[in-house]
């Protein structure tokens, strides 16, 4: 896959101040405050920054954190992750392969098949309706 790389001036320009303050600076929107926390329309999750398809409805599912919520991502190699220690916790952030953008975490107490709960921020995703 190749890396899609833009300069924080040119990721600010795509952006809205919300979008670039999540994606590209490491932020998190307020719990049950996102656009997509309770959608249920059937569809796809892309990337905000460069429109790689990250999840899909069909992975998932109302985990009561007030984030939208998947136990897996649309196909294993669109998502990267690293350690992330802020906040004086250590958690797994995870990112867009393609861009390197901020999604959210993923944590290890989601339902099965995989039991993971990758938590994601709304400001994150661009969703597109099923057709």
């Amino acid at each position: 896959m190749e890396k899609i790389q833009k300069s924080q001036e040119e990721w600010k320009q795509q952006l809205s101040p919300e979008e670039f303050q999540v994606a590209r600076q490491g932020g998190t929107e307020r719990a049950f405050t996102g656009r997509y926390w309770d959608n249920k329309e059937p569809g796809v999750y892309k990337c905000v920054c460069c429109g790689e398809e990250l999840f899909r409805s069909d992975e998932k599912y109302d985990s009561g954190s007030g984030w939208p919520s998947f136990w897996q991502p649309a196909r294993e190699q669109v998502v990267a992750s690293k350690e992330d220690r802020t906040h004086d916790m250590v958690r797994t952030e995870v990112l867009c392969s393609k861009c390197d953008a901020h999604l959210g975490h993923v944590f290890p107490d989601g339902p099965a098949p995989t039991g993971q709960r990758y938590c994601i921020n709304s400001l994150s995703l661009k969703f597109e309706p099923e057709k």
